[in-house]
């Protein structure tokens, strides 16, 4: 066989191990549990704590999701406002005022010291005057995340149901624009394949992951985790977290959400670009030699095949375009349950190789970023050196 031949076969075994080897992470039937038992007499004190910076754009949309949950306990919602520009803390009172529901508490912590990011320095703030009012349950939610009225009952009720010390949903993120569409699934997808449900959800875990935009933490396992200071400087802070409680002895659930929404628009590739990029290479560890593995690996698994298919058919090598198109297809259809999740058109599927190919750009982007200085930046702020999240 020619070597194009070749690259074509491993890329097609390599999807063949990915659809039956890594924990079915193409399926989307992970989420929350029902609800099993009968409800408690006494629901549990939850406290509700949002960090934000700069977010009155998305805040009338989000907060008086978490104002106006239909709790049957005592629950209360603190926002902290970090270092926002732009009236978010003053918009936060207005809007508890015009909405009423839970009792707010808004707080602004200064500037976070050094070894601190911005989020986990508001966190700390947040659940500390949480801690205050002895709630059993804290939730950790962004100021982009809207939440359907039951939202808060059916996390407490999971996590109730079944003991468990952190229950995470990884929030419908929006999609409208043509690039959200291309680009915003392929995230997800690209998450659970490395972090796949089944295996974190697993009584014997093979992996361990949590998504930040909606964290549901019993407040004991999270004194116990020392959260967040042992996880100050993680700029990737959801998996940080679900590792720092799985350290702990903490259980840990994670699903898709049905009834949690980002609303944070990202309309231009610019801002997915960004977004991307601003941890891309600290997930890799800041490690040259990972940037190059996995840059390697996302060419043979993802752009080999169509290339394969295309090249074989031109010059005839029937083995690589036959292996190259049978790893598209395998590669397509697995894409094909993230789609239908979203809701998007099935035509996207094909399209997989060449949003890899924009992911590949946006690691390799962050890599250079980091050694130019500048890091993961975001809202006015640059971590140049920021730690990774920690091993298990």
């Amino acid at each position: 066989m020619s070597t194009l031949a070749w690259f074509s076969v491993v890329s097609l075994a390599a999807w063949l191990w990915l659809l039956l080897g890594q924990g079915f992470f193409w399926r989307t039937d992970q989420r929350l549990p029902p609800v099993r038992r009968t409800p408690p007499d006494v629901w549990p004190r939850v406290a509700v704590v949002v960090p934000a910076r700069d977010e009155a754009e998305v805040l009338p949309l989000s907060l008086p999701s978490l104002l106006v949950q239909d709790y049957p306990g005592t629950a209360e919602v603190f926002l902290v406002d970090d270092g926002s520009t732009d009236g978010t803390g003053k918009l936060a009172v207005e809007l508890s005022e015009r909405y009423g529901g839970l009792p707010l508490t808004v707080v602004s912590p200064g500037e976070p010291e050094p070894g601190w990011t911005g989020k986990l320095w508001a966190l700390r703030h947040g659940m500390a005057l949480a801690r205050a009012g002895g709630p059993e349950f804290l939730l950790l939610t962004d100021a982009d995340i809207a939440h359907e009225p039951d939202s808060l009952r059916r996390l407490v009720a999971a996590a109730v149901d079944d003991g468990l010390d952190l229950v995470s949903q990884m929030a419908r993120l929006r999609v409208s624009s043509f690039w959200e569409r291309l680009v915003v699934p392929a995230f997800v997808y690209f998450f659970a394949q490395l972090y796949p449900f089944r295996w974190i959800n697993r009584p014997r875990p093979l992996a361990t992951a949590a998504a930040g935009g909606c964290v549901l933490l019993r407040t004991e396992t999270a004194v116990a985790a020392d959260v967040p200071e042992a996880i100050r400087q993680a700029v990737i802070d959801d998996v940080s977290l679900a590792r720092a409680v799985r350290r702990a002895g903490g259980r840990i659930w994670l699903g898709l959400a049905e009834r949690v929404d980002s609303v944070r628009p990202y309309p231009g590739l610019g801002e997915l670009w960004r977004m991307v990029a601003r941890s891309a290479y600290a997930q890799l560890r800041h490690n040259p030699l990972l940037l190059v593995g996995t840059v390697a690996g996302l060419a043979l698994v993802y752009l080999v095949p169509p290339a394969a298919l295309v090249a074989g058919a031109w010059s005839g090598d029937a083995a690589a375009a036959w292996a190259g198109g049978a790893a598209w297809a395998v590669m397509a259809g697995t894409y094909v349950p993230m789609l239908r999740y979203y809701r998007q058109p099935l035509w996207l599927a094909p399209l997989l190789p060449f949003t890899a190919f924009l992911y590949l750009l946006m690691t390799v982007d962050s890599a250079v970023r980091h050694h130019r200085g500048r890091g993961a930046a975001w809202k006015g702020r640059t971590y140049a050196r920021p730690e990774a999240a920690p091993d298990r």
